[in-house]
């Protein structure tokens, strides 16, 4: 198939680690009519600007969204910025969520409660209610995180607030969307998280075995809340 073949929206795709792949929420929205270039650019891939994009989906990854002796955070950022001016949607997930709330004015750090792990509420908000990809997401949903938006970029839409006071999901400028979940986490996705973090766990305490059980547990949920998300998002990116 040539790019004269694709007649749905086509996104790009930014994979930080091999670990961390779009899965099943790039199933999902090939599924909703997306035709998905997914870049790797911890793999050598350059990464390519938005012309012949219709969005952009940013993926998780362990590093911190600062640090930029990773050499294409701050390329990446640069794309959000030119999405935003486009309104070319852009969706990020995790690390994705972070590095869009940099690019675009705000601050990210280590979440002084330490790491979320696992199945919790996500905490919509009043206005996720109306909007056009969290309207149908309920929650719960699926955190493996140490670092967190600190300070969202001026303007920015609060969709998610955790009890505890983690803000999990925002709009952060008029098409540009950040979750601190994982739609995209499947039983191998975390089964590999898990064996990463099992030593860090086992000091803390977390016994993995029955955070992997409550998230199987509510694995319906998930997966119709990745679906919903995964069309709104098509639909943004003219699908």
């Amino acid at each position: 198939m040539t790019a004269d073949d694709v007649t749905g929206p086509r996104l790009l795709v930014v994979e930080h680690q091999a670990t961390c792949p779009p899965g099943p929420l790039g199933a999902w929205l090939a599924e909703a009519g997306c035709t998905l270039d997914v870049v790797r650019p911890y793999d050598g891939d350059p990464l390519p600007g938005l012309d012949g994009h219709d969005g952009l989906l940013v993926m998780g990854g362990s590093m911190d969204a600062f640090d930029d002796d990773v050499p294409w955070l701050a390329p990446t950022r640069a794309l959000v910025v030119d999405a935003a001016e486009r309104g070319v949607p852009v969706l990020g997930v995790c690390l994705g969520h972070q590095l869009a709330a940099l690019a675009l004015g705000g601050t990210v750090g280590r979440n002084p409660r330490g790491q979320q792990v696992g199945l919790r509420d996500v905490g919509r908000t009043e206005a996720a209610a109306t909007d056009p990809l969290l309207a149908e997401v309920t929650g719960p949903a699926v955190f493996w995180n140490q670092d967190v938006v600190l300070e969202p970029p001026p303007g920015a839409v609060e969709l998610a607030r955790a009890a505890t006071g983690e803000l999990q999901a925002a709009r952060w400028a008029d098409r540009v969307w950040g979750l601190q979940w994982h739609p995209e986490a499947d039983a191998a996705i975390l089964d590999d998280w898990a064996r990463k973090d099992a030593e860090r766990h086992l000091e803390r305490g977390l016994d993995q075995a029955e955070v992997l059980a409550a998230v199987d547990a509510a694995r319906d949920g998930l997966d119709r809340d990745g679906h919903r998300l995964a069309a709104a998002f098509a639909r943004e990116a003219g699908a």
